[in-house]
């Protein structure tokens, strides 16, 4: 059998001895939109759980807009045209609409990538900026969290006088899923909020997982966060394979985003009859899988699906390498997962992207992760406590020396999009 995954801009063919007890789990097929602007117009003239976009962005003085980064493959080119033009019919004039990148941590977006990002027509029409979370003085301190949380988010999105958020809705490893209140944190928060967010406390609830909204307190806390910034409208989208948009979901932050991850939830769920010993999956490609750290989101979404003391094998192109400078450092510096939850263990202990090591011990404790790429030597991955190989083949052929010829095989193309798991 010859499955395709998704790897870097092209995917890579893996080949599957047919004597082989192998399951593809794929996202469920939905039909596209096919107009999918006139899609994105009727959304929000006709949006869930609020007025319309033009109405509520009547009187405004200015509006800001935010967007998912380099890593997401979000259609703003397709989503931000009719929402710019919403706000023209409602008063608002381009040179009063600023679009801000919400990069959470990871690096600033160059200007080639924001031209691919958003077309060229939205780069002329208005003003774009990068979040920096680092930079303090580029945030504004919004208050506490009824849990605490220190809020501090993008100035230039808080003192706007109307807030928009887009994003793509999708599983995620802690938020249960993405999209909605996300795009304002992690998207646009600060360290110190991000210290908590995605602290040794929070990732260590057993609810902080895929597919997971309720009793999810992560979920919850980043709600209350957007609410607290005064999210005025969002426009979510969610995407097949192909990366074609199959639905939209504007309007109340809360009961849009609910309606999109119950589509997406339908749309992504796979199922095994059992375990499976061995899971080969993707980092779904580009432009998720431009770093290590991106990929170990394909690590967490298998657990669903592998047997405790299975092995899964990541494909991942990890063309910009590990990840943050100081994702790099910890991870070359630290030489097991024990080593690392003793300095978890210590509360002075704090290193930005810490959290990603914490997500990826989880899968440690339950697999053997093996894993190809072509972007980081051998070397650099047996630093990365992971099992490097020359081929997906020849990881597969090891693996099943390892549990029997007999061994279960399931095989995710699409990575982290799908939400896997067992009946």
């Amino acid at each position: 059998m010859n499955v395709r995954v998704k790897y870097g801009r092209d995917g890579l063919n893996v080949v599957i001895p047919d004597e082989v007890d192998a399951h593809v789990l794929s996202l469920n097929r939905v039909e596209p939109i096919h107009d999918a602007i006139g899609a994105v117009r009727h959304a929000i003239e006709s949006p869930i759980g609020a007025a319309p976009l033009r109405e509520i962005a009547r009187g405004r003085r200015d509006a800001a807009i935010t967007i998912s980064d380099i890593t997401r493959p979000v259609p703003n080119t397709i989503i931000l045209p009719p929402i710019l033009d919403a706000l023209n019919d409602a008063g608002i004039s381009d040179d009063r609409v600023v679009i801000v990148v919400g990069t959470g941590l990871h690096r600033a977006n160059t200007p080639d990538e924001l031209r691919n990002m958003v077309g060229k027509e939205v780069m002329r029409r208005v003003r774009i900026v990068n979040h920096v979370a680092r930079d303090e003085s580029t945030l504004a301190y919004v208050g506490e969290t009824s849990h605490g949380t220190p809020v501090w988010i993008n100035r230039v999105f808080v003192e706007a006088d109307l807030h928009i958020a887009t994003s793509l809705i999708e599983p995620h490893l802690m938020a249960g899923f993405s999209g909605g209140r996300k795009a304002i944190c992690p998207g646009m928060a600060g360290v110190k909020t991000m210290r908590i967010m995605h602290g040794p406390t929070m990732l260590g609830h057993e609810r902080v997982c895929e597919g997971r909204l309720d009793g999810n307190p992560f979920h919850i806390e980043a709600t209350e966060i957007a609410r607290m910034v005064g999210v005025d409208f969002i426009v979510n989208v969610s995407l097949d394979d192909a990366r074609h948009i199959t639905g939209v979901f504007a309007g109340d932050l809360e009961g849009a985003h609910a309606h999109g991850c119950a589509f997406v939830a339908h749309q992504s769920s796979a199922k095994l009859h059992r375990p499976a010993d061995i899971v080969i999956t993707s980092s779904a490609g580009y432009p998720l899988d431009l770093t290590f750290y991106q990929s170990i989101k394909a690590m967490t979404a298998a657990l669903p699906a592998v047997k405790q003391g299975g092995t899964i094998i990541v494909a991942s192109s990890c063309d910009e390498g590990i990840g943050s400078p100081e994702f790099t450092a910890l991870m070359r510096e630290t030489a097991s997962v024990a080593e690392f939850r003793e300095q978890l263990a210590d509360p002075d202990f704090f290193v930005i992207d810490q959290w990603q090591l914490q997500e990826m011990c989880k899968a440690l404790d339950r697999a053997e992760i093996m894993y190809f790429t072509e972007g980081l030597d051998v070397g650099t991955l047996r630093d990365l406590l992971v099992t490097p190989v020359t081929s997906v083949e020849y990881a597969l052929d090891t693996a099943l020396q390892r549990h029997g010829r007999n061994a279960l095989v399931a095989v995710i193309p699409d990575g982290p999009y799908v939400l896997a798991g067992v009946e």
